[in-house]
C-alpha cells in the first residue's frame, strides 16, 4: 500500500514524464547513430562492389569476353573463403565463370542491386550467408553478378540493434529507478510536513515543521508554515485573553443582574410587574448560557487533546444522564427508552463526556413533540464504543446536516423552539478531543417527521490497551505522556 501510495504521488508522476521524455531523446540519438552506421556501412560496401564492377569492366574493354572470364576466375581463385561474389552467364544462364552455379531468386531494385542468400539454389556449397549484388548485361548478350558477402555487416548490424535495445532497457530501468528514489525523498519530507501539520490540527499546537538546514525550497515552505503557525498561536492567545477579559467584565455583572432581577422578583407584589421581571431573568438566563457556552467551546477547540483522559464507563454513565433527564420526558409524555450494553468501556474526560451526552439528550426531548418517542442506545462494534440518541422530532434535511455543527446555526424549522444553536457545536468540539465521529441520521426516513439519529462513534478502551496502559504505568513511561488539564464542569 505505501509502494502504491508513492506511485500515486505528484513528484513520481512528474520524474515518471521525465523518465519518458529523456528515455525518448536517448532512442532517437540511439536510432539517429544506428541509421548513420548501418547506411555507412552500406554505402561502404556498395561502393567495394561498384569498383570491382568498374575493374572488369575494363578489363573486358581491354581483353574481350575471354580476358573478362580470366580475370573472373582469377579473382575467384584468390578469394578462397568468397568474400566477393562474381557469376557470368550467356543470354540463356549458361555458366561461363564465377563461384556461384545459378542466378539467385531476390528483390531486384531498378538500378539492378539484389539482396540474396547463398544456399544450394545458387549452388553454394558452404553454410548459408547474406549476399548484396548487382546484376547488368554485358555487350554480346552476355550477363554478369558481381557482389559481396555482407553476413558480417547483417551480424553486426544486429549486435548494434541488441545493444540499443538493451541501451533503452537499461536507460528505462536506471530512469524509473532515479524517479523512484527522487520521489521517495520528496515524499519522506512531504509527509513529514503532512504528519505534523496533523498532530497541530489535533490540538498540538506548540509542535513546529522541523527543516534540514540546506536552505531548499522544502526548508523555506517549513519555515514559512512555521511563522504562519507561530502568528496563529499569537493571535489565538489574543483572543483567548479578549475572552478571559470578557469573562471577568461581563459574566460578573450580567450574574449580578440577573440576582438583582431575581431578588426584585421575590419583592414585587403587582403580578404584571413580577411578569416582566421573570421574562427579564429568564432572558438574562439565555444569555449567561449561551455566553458559557461560547466560552467553553472556545476553551475545548483551544486545549485540543489536553482534556483529562481517564478510562470511564459510556453505559454507566448515560445511564446517570438518562435519570436526569428521565423526569423531563415523563412530562411530557414521552417514550424514553433505554437499551445500553454492558462494560462499554472508553478513554475520556469524563465531565466533558457527561456535557455531550446531556446535551443530546436534552435536544432529543426538546425537539421531539408530546408523546413521541426517545431511544438510547449504547453499544460496542468492534474496536469502537456507539452512543447513538433516537428521537422522533422535526429532523434536520440533508442539506443542513453538515452545516448545524455551526456555531448559533439553526435549522429552519427549530427557530421558534427556545434555544442559541451552539448545543452541537459543543458536542462536535467534544468528539474531536475524543476522537470521535458524529453521523447524523433520519429515524424514520421517508416519513413528514423523519426524527433524528445522532451517532457518535469513540475509540473503544480495550484489553489490549489496557495492557499497554498498566505496562507504562509500570515503566514510568506515562508520566507526562499526555498534558493535563483541569476539566471544566461548567453544565448545560
Amino acid at each position: 500500500m505505501k509502494l502504491l501510495s508513492q506511485l500515486r504521488t505528484s513528484t513520481f508522476q512528474l520524474a515518471l514524464l521525465y523518465m519518458v521524455v529523456f528515455a525518448t531523446s536517448v532512442f532517437l540519438l540511439l536510432a539517429f547513430i544506428y541509421w548513420r552506421t548501418a547506411g555507412f556501412m552500406t554505402a561502404q560496401t556498395d561502393q567495394t562492389i561498384e569498383a570491382e564492377i568498374a575493374g572488369l569492366a575494363e578489363q573486358y574493354r581491354g581483353r574481350g569476353v575471354n580476358g573478362l572470364i580470366t580475370i573472373i576466375r582469377e579473382r575467384v581463385a584468390r578469394d578462397p573463403n568468397a568474400k566477393s561474389i562474381y557469376l557470368l552467364t550467356t543470354d540463356d544462364f549458361l555458366k561461363l565463370a564465377g563461384n556461384i552455379e545459378a542466378w539467385p531468386e531476390g528483390s531486384r531494385s531498378e538500378s539492378g542491386w539484389i539482396n540474396f542468400t547463398l544456399n544450394e539454389s545458387v549452388g553454394w556449397t558452404g553454410p548459408e550467408r547474406l549476399a548484396r549484388a548487382r546484376i547488368f548485361e554485358v555487350q554480346g548478350g552476355l550477363r554478369l553478378l558481381v557482389g559481396r558477402d555482407v553476413d558480417e555487416l547483417t551480424n553486426l548490424k544486429r549486435v548494434i540493434e541488441t545493444a540499443i535495445n538493451w541501451g533503452m532497457g537499461i536507460t528505462l530501468a536506471l530512469a524509473l529507478l532515479g524517479g523512484f528514489l527522487m520521489s521517495r525523498s520528496t515524499t519522506r519530507r512531504i509527509e513529514v510536513i503532512n504528519n505534523t501539520s496533523r498532530r497541530i490540527m489535533n490540538g498540538h499546537l506548540s509542535l513546529r515543521i522541523p527543516t534540514r538546514g540546506t536552505d531548499d525550497d522544502f526548508d523555506q515552505l517549513a519555515e514559512n508554515l512555521n511563522q504562519m503557525l507561530d502568528r496563529i498561536v499569537y493571535l489565538m492567545e489574543g483572543i483567548r485573553h479578549v475572552s478571559d477579559s470578557i469573562a471577568h467584565d461581563l459574566r460578573t455583572p450580567l450574574t449580578r443582574l440577573r440576582n438583582q432581577l431575581e431578588n426584585t422578583l421575590i419583592t414585587v407584589n403587582d403580578e404584571e410587574a413580577r411578569e416582566h421581571v421573570g421574562q427579564a431573568v429568564a432572558e438574562a438566563d439565555q444569555l449567561l448560557a449561551t455566553f458559557n457556552a461560547l466560552l467553553r467551546i472556545a476553551r475545548l477547540e483551544t486545549r485540543g487533546n489536553a482534556a483529562d483522559m481517564k478510562v470511564v464507563s459510556l453505559d454507566e454513565l448515560v445511564s446517570d444522564a438518562c435519570e436526569l433527564y428521565e423526569a423531563l420526558a415523563e412530562d411530557k409524555e414521552q417514550q424514553f427508552e433505554q437499551s445500553l450494553a454492558k462494560g462499554v468501556m472508553i478513554e475520556g474526560d469524563r465531565d466533558l463526556l457527561f456535557q455531550m451526552i446531556s446535551n443530546l439528550i436534552d435536544n432529543a426531548i426538546k425537539y421531539t413533540p408530546e408523546k413521541g418517542r426517545i431511544g438510547i442506545v449504547v453499544r460496542r462494534d468492534g474496536n469502537e464504543a456507539i452512543f447513538e440518541v433516537q428521537d422522533s422530532g422535526i429532523g434536520i434535511p440533508d442539506d443542513e446536516k453538515d452545516q448545524v455543527f455551526q456555531r448559533f446555526y439553526r435549522v429552519g424549522k427549530s427557530r421558534s423552539l427556545p434555544g442559541n444553536g451552539l448545543g452541537l457545536s459543543l458536542v462536535s468540539a467534544v468528539a474531536e478531543i475524543h476522537k470521535g465521529q458524529i453521523v447524523l441520521s433520519d429515524t424514520y426516513p421517508g416519513e413528514e417527521a423523519p426524527g433524528l439519529t445522532v451517532t457518535v462513534r469513540m475509540p473503544a478502551f480495550t484489553a489490549a490497551r489496557k495492557r499497554i496502559k498498566a505496562t507504562q504505568a509500570e515503566s514510568g513511561e506515562a508520566a507526562g505522556s499526555e498534558s493535563k488539564a483541569p476539566a471544566e464542569t461548567s453544565g448545560h
